[in-house]
């Protein structure tokens, strides 16, 4: 069956993500370094991983594989996901694909770098309804295509 999993901390898009995940009747987990307010239902679950780098992403790697969505900004962690044979939508709509994760993983890398060298970098843009928007158009398209992978 499909799962979604929430990178959850700083994750503008959870309400979203609960909607479509009770629209589709997809058991989704909440993941994060602390406690975040979930709706009460069987249906989600909140996980809280120690603090550390990483540790939630690994959490969510470890378990999500084909027919599984992600909803992460984590560049790394969605390379991941799509190794396991999952998918990946950032909170912005865009989707993480095969084809675009190595230059994502390269630009991070060069951001990464020209930071650690006292470089100011723009970072990335505000979020707005727009975003949302795409979004939730996303994360329809992503539940779809998993349904193809894993009937329910």
């Amino acid at each position: 069956m499909t799962t979604i999993y929430i990178d959850a901390d700083a994750c503008p898009v959870k309400d979203e993500t609960y909607k479509v995940a009770a629209r589709n009747g997809l058991k989704t987990y909440v993941v994060s370094n602390s406690w975040i307010r979930v709706p009460a239902t069987p249906a989600i679950e909140q996980i809280v991983v120690d603090a550390g780098p990483d540790v939630a992403d690994d959490w969510i790697a470890e378990r999500a594989g084909p027919g599984d969505v992600v909803v992460t900004n984590d560049i790394p962690l969605a390379d991941r996901v799509l190794k396991a044979g999952g998918q990946a939508i950032a909170p912005n709509g865009r989707v993480f694909t095969g084809d675009m994760i190595g230059s994502a993983l390269a630009s991070r890398s060069i951001g990464e770098h020209l930071r650690s060298m006292g470089e100011v970098t723009s970072g990335p843009k505000a979020f707005g309804p727009q975003d949302r928007s795409k979004f939730l158009q996303a994360l329809d398209q992503a539940v779809v295509k998993a349904r193809r992978v894993v009937p329910r």
